[in-house]
């Protein structure tokens, strides 16, 4: 029988890695099988759905903000396909509205910081997403404007990092390295959710699922190539790197030249939601069948099994 291990931070101390403001609700869960079944995991940054009420007093649009930043309901999708496949799983319980995963720690945003002037914000300076209104803490909305009635603190702000930001992405390093140490190679799937391309943009095809790999940068050619091939296979529709290339989850953790590869995958909301797009709809079992075939044919590349692309690990 198949052992499992499940840790809220996966850090020497237990409290190290909480929501700021919950009762002590972890920052993340994550949970993996003893030993690890496959060299895959399975990572949600905008899993998180736990707000503190001190969050929810600051925020102006409580009932239209959350859904919007949520990847939501998509890590119903990865911990389905995680008990499957043996994946290790990684979600975060810390909403996006609180501290974005994705992003940069410098990626800030000052002017949303009250105490923000000085040497730090002149040595951080808010980058592209930053300023467009979506940087390590999101500030606006296309169509809802600015998302809070107050101003962070440095240390508000500080916190969210030491708490959150910087415990999970130890954790997903460990990770990796955990079964690059066992098996030579690894792969990151980072599992977001996308809007119906057809609702957001005029100038990108509609499509299923969106496999980003920083342009090249943060996978082996072969498995990007083998996942189009499964989708194809499975009758859906996929694009890449357009219009979402991936971000800092791997720039950061994306390392093909050690064979640590990251693909980020999109997976569109009205595949697997209702027709709301706010709770688990019909679709869902077709998602998890077809991410779950994914993530079984991607841990047979890795480990030589499938011979065509044995080359994805040496």
């Amino acid at each position: 029988m198949d052992r499992f291990e499940t840790s809220g931070d996966d850090s020497p101390s237990r409290d190290a890695a909480i929501v700021p403001g919950s009762d002590g609700v972890a920052a993340f869960k994550l949970r993996r099988r003893k030993p690890m079944a496959i060299p895959v995991l399975i990572a949600v940054p905008h899993a998180g759905r736990t707000y503190p009420n001190s969050l929810l007093k600051r925020l102006r649009h409580v009932d239209h903000a959350p859904l919007r930043l949520e990847d939501r309901y998509v890590d119903l999708v990865a911990e389905a396909v995680a008990r499957e496949t043996g994946a290790v799983l990684l979600v975060a319980h810390a909403p996006r509205a609180m501290i974005d995963l994705n992003r940069s720690p410098e990626d800030i945003d000052w002017e949303m910081v009250s105490d923000g002037d000085g040497p730090v914000r002149a040595r951080f300076r808010a980058g592209r997403r930053a300023r467009s209104g979506l940087g390590l803490v999101p500030r606006r909305l296309p169509g809802l404007g600015e998302l809070w009635n107050s101003r962070l603190t440095r240390g508000e702000l500080a916190e969210r990092v030491e708490l959150v930001h910087n415990p999970y992405h130890a954790a997903l390093a460990r990770t990796l390295d955990a079964m690059k140490d066992r098996w030579g190679v690894a792969l990151l799937l980072d599992l977001h959710s996308m809007p119906p391309l057809s609702l957001t943009s005029s100038d990108v095809a509609a499509v299923d699922y969106v496999i980003g790999d920083r342009f090249g940068g943060s996978c082996e050619s072969g498995l990007v190539r083998s996942s189009f091939e499964h989708f194809e296979q499975a009758g859906v529709s996929a694009s890449h790197n357009r219009p979402y290339a991936g971000g800092y989850v791997l720039d950061r953790h994306g390392a093909p030249a050690r064979h640590i590869n990251a693909i980020q995958l999109e997976i569109c909301r009205a595949a697997y939601l209702d027709n709301k797009l706010r709770e688990p709809g019909a679709g869902m079992a077709d998602v998890v069948r077809i991410v779950t075939g994914l993530v079984r044919r991607l841990a047979d590349d890795l480990t030589g099994t499938n011979d065509g692309l044995a080359e994805a690990a040496e």
